[in-house]
């Protein structure tokens, strides 16, 4: 596995989704954005959450959010866990495979019905859109997601309105966020587990450098920066190493 490469791509992952996250929250929350006629709920959590935290925090938190779901589902498509590809094209095609059965009139039974609608409305130019297919696209992003919470909720935990308000807008161009997280997680690095964890490592270091910065110039470790701190992926000849050496002598 090319882990450079990973690292080159998970580093730029985070600044990329954190500046996407921070210019849609500035367009939701202004007086007259659409998401406040058209969805007022979410925008009410949004500004609690705000509230409850920071800006920032909702940014990053929004921002991560995204990066491990579009890692997961294309670890997932690469390993056929998923039955259409998600995030990936089919072979010798452009469009995620979901989008491309999509506009064909195939959705999954797991998509709800209303959403279903939406979808096929979108995609027949039935309705009004700047984007029809970009925003069709993210709904289905949104319901396999979800689909995925009732297997792995430790994972895919059902999706808060306003992080769907703050997803990235751009995912099906040649310079979309999926594009670039397609690049670096190829065929090849998607058949080794630990490319999950190099994610994480990588996506948080430039991070852990500021915490541990922050304690030479004797900063305290917020709750927050705890995860940076002390969340560190270790790989497998490390962990076998260590057995072999302590439990494994007494084994033997």
């Amino acid at each position: 596995m090319d882990t450079s490469k990973i690292k080159k791509f998970a580093q730029f992952a985070r600044t990329r989704l954190m500046e996407d996250a921070k210019a849609k929250l500035a367009r939701v929350l202004a007086t007259d954005s659409a998401a406040r006629r058209e969805t007022p709920q979410a925008v009410k959590e949004l500004e609690k959450a705000i509230t409850a935290s920071d800006r920032d925090q909702v940014i990053e938190r929004v921002a991560y959010t995204w990066f491990n779901r579009f890692c997961a589902l294309r670890f997932m498509d690469m390993n056929r866990y998923t039955r259409v590809g998600v995030v990936s094209p089919a072979e010798g095609q452009f469009q995620p495979e979901i989008l491309a059965d999509a506009k064909m009139g195939h959705l999954d039974d797991t998509i709800p019905a209303a959403t279903q609608k939406k979808i096929q409305d979108l995609l027949a130019g039935r309705a009004t859109s700047t984007d029809p297919q970009g925003e069709a696209y993210r709904l289905l992003i949104v319901a396999a997601c979800n689909a995925w919470h009732t297997a792995m909720p430790f994972l895919f935990q059902r999706i808060d309105d306003y992080t769907e308000l703050l997803m990235p807008d751009d995912l099906l161009s040649g310079n979309s966020i999926l594009a670039y997280t397609r690049e670096a997680m190829t065929p090849d690095a998607c058949e080794d587990v630990e490319v999950i964890g190099w994610l994480y490592q990588f996506y948080i270091s430039e991070k852990k450098d500021q915490v541990f910065d922050g304690l030479k110039k004797n900063k305290k470790i917020t709750p927050d920066n705890i995860p940076a701190a002390t969340q560190l992926f270790t790989p497998h000849w490390i962990v076998r190493y260590m057995v072999d050496n302590s439990l494994g002598r007494l084994w033997r």
